[in-house]
């Protein structure tokens, strides 16, 4: 299954919410996509109607990130199927809610499953596209959190996945350079699905926000599109959306 040879991106996550948004707005500037999901077939396959309604062809590939062997297979399609890959967008992520100061409730199955997703999982990413992005001097964007810059977020082990996230972004940008750019985004709260449930309190904190509201997933998958569009001479940098909560 060879499509016609244009821009091709990976978006990890990208059943629903940033994911999805990220998927749409990159197929409006013509970019063919690869749409991943790890259990939500239905919303994937919604997603790819969605695409491809902008005129771009896409596959959909269920993996799970922290299986470095369905990653692999995964990029592998992608490039199968499009002929190359210039962007990846690391957005799959996971969480447990547990109160910060539950130190109690946070148990070690917690931490392992966030820190396969969230960290593990995006490096497994990075490294099996890096042979096919630096062909194409392509783009990385990894999705991490304002959690990991503030050490606030649904849990102790969620805010330490994104730190790291950030981290391992700096680093990969230092050793991909030139050929390949490294950035990553930190979104604040975003009205997607992850707040359901914690709607008073995503109100509460909106109203604290300097912007007065939450981002919305089209919010962040703008800047998405800019930093894998139009910031050539940038690269290790996490640049935060939280509609100035937390300047």
């Amino acid at each position: 299954m060879n499509f016609e040879l244009k821009r091709s991106a990976l978006i990890t996550g990208s059943a629903t919410g940033i994911g999805r948004a990220a998927a749409v707005r990159l197929a409006k500037a013509g970019i063919n996509i690869a749409i991943n999901y790890s259990r939500s077939e239905q919303e994937a396959i919604e997603t790819q109607k969605m695409v491809e309604a902008e005129g771009v062809k896409s596959i959909v590939c269920k993996a799970d990130v922290a299986d470095e062997k369905a990653v692999v297979e995964m990029v592998d399609a992608a490039v199968d199927a499009f002929g190359q890959l210039d962007i990846l967008v690391n957005n799959a992520g996971t969480t447990h809610f547990v109160p910060m100061g539950n130190l109690d409730g946070l148990e070690d199955v917690h931490w392992d499953r966030i820190m396969a997703v969230n960290v593990k999982g995006l490096f497994y990413c990075c490294r099996a596209a890096t042979p096919h992005l630096k062909k194409q001097k392509g783009v990385i964007l990894n999705v991490t959190s304002v959690a990991g810059v503030t050490g606030v977020g649904s849990s102790i082990a969620y805010a330490a996945s994104k730190a790291a996230a950030i981290s391992v972004t700096k680093s990969l940008a230092r050793v991909l350079a030139p050929d390949v750019r490294v950035n990553s985004i930190a979104p604040g709260i975003v009205m997607t699905r992850w707040v359901k449930g914690h709607e008073d309190h995503v109100e509460t904190l909106s109203a604290q926000t300097p912007l007065g509201r939450a981002a919305t997933a089209e919010d962040v998958a703008e800047l998405i599109y800019a930093y894998t569009h139009h910031a050539d001479f940038i690269t290790g940098q996490n640049i935060v959306i939280d509609g100035g909560m937390f300047m």
